[in-house]
């Protein structure tokens, strides 16, 4: 796969806010590349800001497609889903085995898994790479996750690491693993993007409604933990619409924004794909809900008025609450970290993946919008224990989340006597204290299961699967036995349990 001289070294399909910005980027580094978009207006938007640098714009593929060296490098910044599928049959008898094929949009990884074995059974080279960063990211330095065929991602990776976001003199990109590995990290950054930007708008909830502060006051709460152990882009960003005059006005352009949440899907996805690998994320789950229930504003507005304002004052000292507040929001912050990194754990192992989560986390501290100050606790906790089964066991993390935790108790505690809604930081409470229970009430629910269906159940000490008539009415005739009633008796034949 060593490339010829020609003109362009990489091309682009899709002029949008990422794909352009990106190209230029490139541009920057010197690398001479191309862009092709349907949109007329695109393409001169490209022309005029890639002035004077090593990028030309097309609207017709062909010669977009000639322009490029062999064997070719063609990236895809499109729509999800079957924008994809009809970008690719457009290529395909443009393109010749040999050339390459990216597609850096946001992806289900099912479906980069399908398209991966079908170019590949047509001789062409094809990998998925999740893009984080945003508009400034892409112009300036994004984070990436490569994943799939890593010979051709090794042809593009030194245009790769030279225009992503650097933390320590080193490239927010790395190979992430085989098939569609790229894209489903990235669908789990997002993921954990959801949980951390609901737990922002619940955070700015106990400010406005439970502490009554102004905006000028929640703006400065947000600076200040953003200029500690709070650090992040996220938050960096919320100090900023919080200074944000609404143009033509004397009050924040937030103020006017309607409360109903919008998102295009890779939270959802994250959230049914865990529960089909029957791994527990509630926080990021409760994210996703949250965004859903925004939507249905008019029933909102209707139960308000009948069951009269959920939310109270909380009766409490402010300075102390504020310090309480921002253990809850670090102790929350961890635990949705947490939940998105044993996914990608469980996900390895059921999906071949072999991902280095230190790598991940390394990656993912620039460039991409859940880059944090805690990222660098994740770096260390797997780059020193790389099969961590859990976050949660790292000690150093330990430390960190008893000393957060009694914040979590009375912010929540608080705000549940008070009728306001903080589902993400119960949801992330609720999750730890239930980790860490060592014997759940999970038995009284496979008795219940057993009762009504007969889905057995397991022993503590006892070898086999089991099944009980609970009540003489129940006991079936072939069994009828002199048992007490409750006593569990093993079939005759070996029980496959139901689901």
């Amino acid at each position: 796969m060593n490339a010829t001289p020609s003109k362009h070294s990489f091309g682009m399909i899709g002029l949008g806010t990422m794909g352009r910005n990106l190209l230029l980027n490139l541009a920057d580094h010197n690398f001479a590349v191309a862009g092709y978009d349907k949109d007329a207006d695109k393409v001169a938007l490209l022309g005029k800001e890639g002035a004077g640098k090593p990028v030309e714009g097309f609207a017709e593929l062909a010669p977009f497609i000639s322009s490029l060296q062999t064997p070719r490098s063609v990236m895809m910044l499109v729509p999800a889903g079957k924008i994809v599928d009809s970008v690719i049959d457009e290529l395909r008898p443009l393109l010749s085995p040999g050339d390459i094929i990216i597609d850096g949009g946001n992806s289900h990884f099912t479906d980069t898994e399908r398209r991966a074995k079908a170019l590949e059974a047509e001789g062409f080279h094809f990998f998925g790479m999740g893009v984080s960063g945003g508009e400034e990211g892409a112009r300036f330095g994004p984070s990436m996750m490569p994943g799939g065929d890593k010979q051709a991602y090794q042809v593009v990776q030194p245009m790769f690491e030279a225009i992503a976001a650097r933390v320590d003199n080193e490239p927010c990109v790395t190979y992430i693993g085989p098939g569609a590995a790229g894209h489903f990290v990235k669908m789990v950054h997002n993921g954990i993007e959801y949980g951390l930007m609901q737990l922002i708008a619940e955070t700015y909830a106990v400010l406005k409604t439970g502490l009554g502060l102004d905006n000028a006051a929640i703006g400065q709460v947000f600076t200040q933990w953003n200029a500690g152990r709070l650090q992040s882009f996220l938050l960096d960003i919320t100090k900023d619409i919080f200074g944000y005059i609404a143009p033509d006005t004397d009050h924040l352009l937030l103020d006017d924004i309607k409360d109903e949440a919008r998102s295009k899907g890779t939270g959802k996805w994250t959230s049914q794909v865990a529960m089909d690998l029957e791994l527990p994320i509630p926080t990021i789950d409760t994210a996703v809900a949250m965004r859903d229930l925004s939507k249905y504003k008019a029933l909102r507005e209707q139960l308000a008025g009948l069951y009269g304002p959920a939310a109270g004052a909380l009766p409490v000292e402010h300075g102390a609450f504020l310090a309480q507040l921002e253990q809850a929001f670090y102790f929350s912050m961890v635990i949705t970290y947490a939940q998105g990194m044993q996914l990608l754990t469980k996900a390895s192992k059921d999906y071949n993946y072999d991902l280095q989560l230190a790598e991940i986390a390394k990656i993912w501290r620039g460039g991409c919008i859940i880059r944090s100050g805690f990222l660098n606790e994740i770096f260390n906790a797997y780059k020193g224990t790389p099969d961590l089964g859990h976050l949660l066991l790292d000690g150093q993390v330990q430390k960190l989340v008893n000393e957060a935790a009694p914040g979590s108790r009375a912010v929540v505690a608080a705000a549940a006597t008070a009728g306001l809604a903080l589902p993400g930081y119960m949801a992330s409470l609720s999750y730890f204290d239930t980790f860490r229970t060592a014997r759940m009430p999970s038995n009284l629910i496979q008795a219940q299961r057993d009762y009504f269906g007969a889905h057995t159940y397991e022993l503590i000490g006892k070898e086999g699967v089991f099944h009980t008539q609970w009540t003489p009415e129940h006991e079936d005739a072939a069994n009828k036995k002199d048992v007490e009633v409750g006593q569990e008796h093993k079939t005759e034949k070996p029980v496959t349990p139901n689901k």
